[in-house]
């Protein structure tokens, strides 16, 4: 590995990075703790961050605005889905904790995946769940400082202790 080594698809990368909203309210960051490491391409990190790593070697770093379609993806209204409110009527009774505007509500998919949700409107005849990403529809400032690049071809050595 050298340091000069270019991230391309398939190369273990070691880095730290955070994630803010343009109002510079921060949703993630490990630059106070461990440096992340993955393959790219794995499936770890959203294709449309992988794509502004390809090409940095360790050293670098970068701060660049995404946009929604790059990051989290757009707001799809058909993932907003109404019920019928009978169907929400042990969740809205429970005392301890009634279900409301804002709570987070869990479905099984067909193949029996947890689906999560936010309750975005209860009316007297239904209950509107939005099943888009909380952060779908916004720009997301993207920073990273790489700290190591392992070539495609390269495998890392494993000690166990």
């Amino acid at each position: 590995m050298s340091a000069d080594t270019p991230i391309e698809a398939g190369s273990r990368v070691s880095l730290f990075f955070s994630l803010a909203l343009t109002d510079g309210q921060e949703i993630d960051s490990n630059f106070d703790a461990s440096p992340a490491s993955f393959k790219l391409g794995d499936g770890n990190m959203l294709p449309g961050f992988e794509a502004q790593l390809l090409g940095h070697v360790a050293g670098q770093e970068k701060e660049v605005l995404l946009p929604a379609e790059q990051a989290f993806g757009e707001v799809n209204p058909r993932n907003r889905q109404q019920f019928t409110r009978d169907k929400f009527a042990h969740l809205l009774a429970d005392e301890l904790l009634p279900t409301e505007v804002g709570s987070v509500v869990s479905f099984k998919d067909p193949a029996g995946f947890e689906l999560p949700g936010v309750v975005s409107e209860i009316s007297q005849a239904t209950v509107t769940v939005d099943f888009n990403h909380p952060l779908a529809g916004k720009e997301i400032l993207f920073r990273f400082r790489i700290v190591s690049v392992l070539p495609p071809a390269e495998e890392p050595v494993q000690i166990k202790l």
